[in-house]
């Protein structure tokens, strides 16, 4: 991966760490598949961080305009699965 994950330096390490972790979900959704259950824990612990909707569209849309894997279309897909199924992009 040749860019830089989009980080708020105002966020705690511990906050940075789990942004990151959600942004290598969505990775793992286009590049391998991942679970829908993992990916939704990961994406409810970005909402703790980044509550605001405008902020989370800045962020996703910064990750998406750097890596070209949109984190709305992966959680959109991943919220119309079922429990215990395999998120592919």
């Amino acid at each position: 991966m040749e860019y830089q994950y989009p980080i708020d330096y105002h966020w705690s390490t511990e906050e940075i760490v789990d942004v990151i972790k959600f942004f290598e979900h969505i990775e793992a959704a286009y590049e391998k598949g991942i679970a829908r259950d993992s990916l939704m824990n990961a994406y409810r612990r970005f909402k703790e961080i980044v509550p605001s909707k405008a902020e989370e569209k800045k962020i996703c849309g910064e990750f998406e305009e750097m890596s070209g894997y949109s984190s709305y279309r992966t959680i959109q897909k991943a919220k119309d699965a079922e429990s215990g199924q395999k998120i592919k992009m």
